[in-house]
């Protein structure tokens, strides 16, 4: 097997937990079907960033500038 290395921005190191947390649910309850799991893997991605998203649009950091 030939080793991969990454380098995630904290960006993407925040999301992937999310990430993976939506998708074991997604296996957990049975919605993932064999051959499917690449499917699921970008939903729960997908659906990771839109919660981000949400919280942006949502949520002023103490460091953000208002406007």
């Amino acid at each position: 097997m030939e080793k991969t290395s990454l380098t995630l921005q904290p960006t993407e190191q925040a999301l992937l937990p999310a990430a993976t947390r939506l998708y074991a649910a997604y296996v957990v309850s049975g919605q993932v079907a064999e051959g499917q799991e690449d499917g699921w893997r970008a939903r729960a991605i997908r659906e990771s960033v839109w919660m981000a998203q949400q919280i942006e649009e949502t949520i002023h950091a103490d460091n953000e500038k208002r406007t």
